[in-house]
């Protein structure tokens, strides 16, 4: 049986339609997809299939998930019922969307590797899985979000196709392909500036410069915009007739990489993310980073690292800091989410990382050499004299972080992560901690209202403390709050006190604090979740090696290990040097986790049920 969502959702039996009836039902099969081989919790498919659950919600799912089953029947696969939900268990190839991503993975590398002809044809083979826009007429917010994701992954695949075909040496045959898609799609700035080259080479210079012309005139009516410096720089090549613009390039592994000229004063990239208006507290933090920034050594490139929980407020901070001082790095001002934590996709890697800021540096793509270290190697190049600012946001490892560093010159980099990146040798770190409570209560009514807010003001001291303190917590609640003017904090309280409820309060149709918390443990072994399980269950609020030691049945020095990693990766306190805690919101994520296989702790027979029943 294989399911297809990469357009109206089926599910087909040997090339046969199996008829899913029912949208309740087709809604439970996308979510049930969408979470393929993982456990998908009863509270989130009533949140999901419910904008307001009737009292029935529990019995209608039952029901629905016996009718997938029987539809299901006719194939391999199983629907299984476990204790907190249900578990779809298919192999990823039975689903389009994960042979997609596969394809275009593999496309990838091939390209990395010069295999130019090899990529081309897994990438065409990718896009045409698409049948139309993702989980077309699915509505619910999981598969919204997942939808948009996808469908941005579709154009992504596009456009390097597309670049690809170019950089083998196809040109007319694009004109009509580019032509269409970038009459769907006019705020692609990468179709526009494939078909410009496409038609250039094909020797109608002036059609080039209309469709730049168009595109101009597009971005000036709608968005108030000028074309990209890519584009822009590309129209110049036109008008000046360059011979590179005309000709096909040659093989990028036959080239040498040479160091581009850098940009323009006037075309210096700022790819900086918005600042928030309502940013609120961190004034030490704030002090302490423009202090290092003002004391830097002169001539030398100077790290941050700040790092902490996830949900936690670091790529906000990293953007204040880098706005603040973009005075003093005039020389362009770089941004790369490198996504070391989202359950989505895997870390952006490296070579993929550099070719993107090479070409916001004003690179063009035929220009970027093929290997990690050739692009390494040209992006210190381009750095080295200049004085720019570069923010790393959401490193995984510090593996992934290193060859994106320049090598000389002034510039600044600021990079975040859930991790402690200690193998960042001569970065200045800072540990980033919750916000302190009058600073929680204040984020709260800058959101929600401050007048609204300051009439309860003991209730929203305990909204507050309900969040953890955490920025992110805060923030999604606040903004439940003030998305419904019919709310008081009282109620928000109320919703926020139980836990099961306050997973439900805290997740929107594009946020999800429980998700975003629990990516955090996507690099701990199956001994060190089931460590962070059993000790969010046990009663206690804090606890030492021993405690630990008893609970769960390991030895001291099993016990200090997973204590470490958990502490590397923020995701427990350390409040004395033998005193361990878990933040709330941390814990109960925790407790979410994938029970051990025997449901036991050795060597005590203390079930974890027995665990919970204590807490």
């Amino acid at each position: 049986m294989e399911y297809l969502v990469l357009g109206a959702l089926e599910t087909r039996q040997g090339g046969v339609l199996v008829d899913v009836r029912g949208m309740r039902q087709q809604r439970l099969l996308a979510l049930m997809l969408l979470n393929a081989g993982r456990v998908v919790p009863m509270d989130f498919l009533v949140d999901e299939l419910w904008e307001d659950p009737p009292p029935s919600a529990r019995p209608q799912v039952h029901n629905a998930i016996r009718d997938l089953r029987r539809v299901l029947a006719a194939g391999e696969h199983r629907l299984v019922t476990v204790d907190v939900g249900y578990r779809l268990a298919v192999p990823e190839d039975a689903v389009d969307a994960h042979r997609f991503t596969r394809k275009v993975r593999e496309a990838r590398a091939a390209e990395r590797d010069g295999r130019f002809p090899e990529a081309i044809r897994l990438l065409q083979s990718a896009v045409d899985l698409w049948r139309g826009e993702a989980f077309a007429g699915i509505h619910c917010p999981a598969v919204t979000s997942a939808a948009v994701k996808l469908n941005e992954q579709r154009l992504t695949a596009l456009e390097d196709l597309m670049a690809l075909r170019l950089k083998v040496g196809e040109t007319s045959s694009l004109v009509g392909e580019l032509t269409a898609l970038l009459a769907e799609y006019p705020l692609r700035d990468s179709l526009r500036r494939s078909l410009m080259t496409a038609l250039c080479r094909s020797g109608r210079q002036a059609h080039a410069l209309a469709v730049y012309d168009e595109g101009r005139r597009f971005l000036a009516d709608e968005l108030g915009l000028e074309p990209s410096p890519q584009l822009r720089a590309l129209h110049s090549e036109i008008l000046a007739d360059a011979p590179g613009v005309h000709d096909a390039p040659e093989p990028l592994e036959a080239r040498p990489a040479t160091v581009a000229e850098n940009p323009a004063p006037g075309q210096r990239p700022n790819c900086l993310p918005h600042d928030l208006t309502d940013f609120t507290g961190r004034s030490a933090e704030l002090a302490l980073l423009q202090e290092a920034v003002a004391r830097r050594a002169t001539g030398a490139p100077l790290m941050l690292a700040i790092d902490g929980m996830g949900g936690v407020g670091k790529t906000t901070l990293a953007v204040r800091v880098a706005h603040r001082v973009t005075p003093d790095f005039p020389d362009g001002q770089f941004f790369a989410a490198l996504d070391g934590f989202d359950e989505s996709r895997p870390p952006v890697p490296p070579s993929q990382a550099l070719a993107a800021l090479l070409r916001a540096d004003g690179l063009p793509p035929e220009r970027i050499p093929a290997s990690l270290e050739e692009r390494s190697a040209l992006w210190r190049s381009r750095l080295a004299g200049r004085r720019c600012l570069l923010v790393l946001d959401d490193a995984a490892t510090s593996a992934q972080v290193r060859p994106l560093l320049p090598g000389a010159g002034e510039t600044l980099v600021l990079v975040t992560s859930r991790r402690k990146l200690s193998a960042l040798d001569g970065a200045v770190a800072l540990p980033l901690d919750v916000l302190p409570p009058g600073d929680a209560v204040e984020l709260l009514a800058r959101v929600a209202g401050e007048r609204r807010v300051g009439r309860e003001p003991v209730r929203a001291a305990e909204a507050a403390a309900l969040c953890g303190y955490l920025p992110l917590a805060i923030r999604i609640a606040a903004t439940r709050l003030r998305d419904r003017p019919a709310w008081s904090v009282a109620d928000l309280v109320d919703r926020l006190a139980d836990p099961e409820r306050r997973a439900r309060c805290l997740r929107t149709a594009d946020r999800d604090l429980m998700a975003l918390l629990r990516a955090s443990y996507q690099y701990l072994d199956r001994a060190q979740q089931r460590f962070s399980l059993l000790m969010s269950r046990q009663p206690a609020g804090s606890f030492d090696v021993d405690r630990a030691a008893a609970v769960t049945g390991l030895s001291t020095d099993e016990v200090e290990g997973c204590l470490d990693v958990l502490y590397e990766n923020n995701l427990i306190r350390q409040e004395a040097a033998a005193l361990f805690s878990f933040h709330s919101l941390v814990r109960d994520c925790s407790r979410l986790l994938p029970e051990p296989p025997d449901g036991t702790v050795a060597p005590a027979g203390v079930t974890v049920a027995q665990l919970a029943a204590t807490a």
